[in-house]
């Protein structure tokens, strides 16, 4: 039997943000593992690889003067400055991924996630917290990638970033790992259920009979009380 719902083939563009050390990373990876038509967008940066970081699998590595080139010619979707360094998300690979019906996730700072909220109606917003500022400094600091000076200016700058939450559609604190990757596939499962989501509904002709059954049923009921009157 066919489906009554047919959905458009559009994927979902996903905008995943949140401070550094809230476990976006982590979230991102464990729902790849569950959500197979899914797709990273690998971002461009002018920051340095940190650890086994490498060039095409984490980012695209650019110098800054190469980044700039790149924000010239509009080969951006958005881009930002952040901690003295850009990010950016190349537009080419993203419209051919989401057209072939790939979902399409994006892990980007706030500032670019406001510059495709401006321009992309249909993109889904979702920031992820952590669950506590002393557990978020603890993080920073366990993950022995950044200077003193360095994890002092990202957490000051989660306070201002957590300000912003109300320009999201979803929120989900990140104080249990499998349970916050749980409600962020719910989120996409429930996105795709939505009805403006839906190219098209039909019955086939079993379920047509049935409903002109049901019809000539309520119509032969009506006369049977206009005669009784």
């Amino acid at each position: 039997m066919k489906n009554m719902v047919k959905t458009k083939k559009q994927g979902l563009l996903i905008v995943i943000s949140g401070p550094s050390g809230c476990g976006k990373n982590s979230i991102i990876n464990e729902l790849l593992k569950i959500r197979k038509n899914t797709w990273v967008s690998i971002s461009c940066t002018s920051r340095e690889p940190r650890g086994e970081e490498k060039d095409g699998v984490n980012y695209y590595f650019l110098s800054k003067e190469e980044f700039e080139e790149e924000i010239s010619n509009d080969d951006f979707l958005e881009y930002a400055e952040y901690s003295g360094n850009y990010y950016g998300t190349p537009k080419k690979y993203i419209k051919e991924h989401l057209d072939k019906g790939e979902d399409v996730i994006l892990e980007i700072e706030i500032q670019g996630a406001l510059k495709i909220k401006e321009k992309l109606d249909e993109t889904i917003f979702i920031f992820i917290m952590p669950p506590s500022m002393k557990e978020l400094k603890k993080r920073l600091i366990n993950r022995n990638t950044d200077s003193l000076e360095k994890i002092e200016k990202r957490f000051k700058r989660a306070y201002e970033e957590i300000n912003e939450i109300s320009k999201y559609n979803y929120v989900v604190v990140n104080d249990d790992l499998s349970l916050a990757v749980k409600k962020v596939d719910s989120i996409l499962e429930a996105e795709k259920c939505r009805v403006d989501r839906i190219e098209e509904v039909y019955l086939d002709s079993k379920e047509e009979q049935i409903h002109e059954a049901l019809l000539d049923d309520i119509k032969d009921f009506d006369n049977s009380k206009i005669e009784l009157n």
